[in-house]
């Protein structure tokens, strides 16, 4: 509600895309906890995962590419509701959205991903909320 309010006063600029954009972190948070296990999400997650490893490769950004791959398949080392199901794996699955402008050299988009990397982490806390995991 408050965020309604301060769009009506003009308080907050409200940009479609970026919405758009900040549902979709949510959503793909809300999925990320139940990667490890053959679901719709995983095959989401794989499937990105994917091209954006394929992407690297044709750039010939091969270190990139070899990293990304070696984190793309963590999910699947660990049991179901094991790692990916922790308070701390909440903050740090999504710490690529803000470390990815410091790699690339351009550290002024930093504050631009903050509302995304939000957006993934409290999709990420609503799965883990909905699993009980906060008792």
């Amino acid at each position: 509600m408050g965020v309604v309010g301060a769009v009506l006063l003009g308080w907050l600029v409200f940009d479609p895309l970026q919405a758009a954009g900040l549902v979709g972190f949510c959503l793909l948070g809300a999925l990320f906890p139940d990667v490890d296990t053959n679901s719709k999400g995983q095959n989401l997650y794989y499937a990105v995962f994917a091209v954006m490893d394929l992407v690297l490769i044709i750039r010939g950004l091969y270190v990139w590419a070899a990293w990304f791959g070696l984190f793309s398949m963590l999910p699947a080392v660990g049991t179901h509701r094991g790692w990916t199901h922790t308070w701390w794996a909440m903050f740090l699955i999504p710490l690529p959205i803000l470390a990815v402008p410091f790699f690339m050299g351009v550290p002024d988009l930093f504050p631009g991903f903050v509302p995304f990397y939000t957006a993934f982490a409290l999709g990420y806390f609503s799965h883990l909320i909905l699993d009980g995991k906060f008792k």
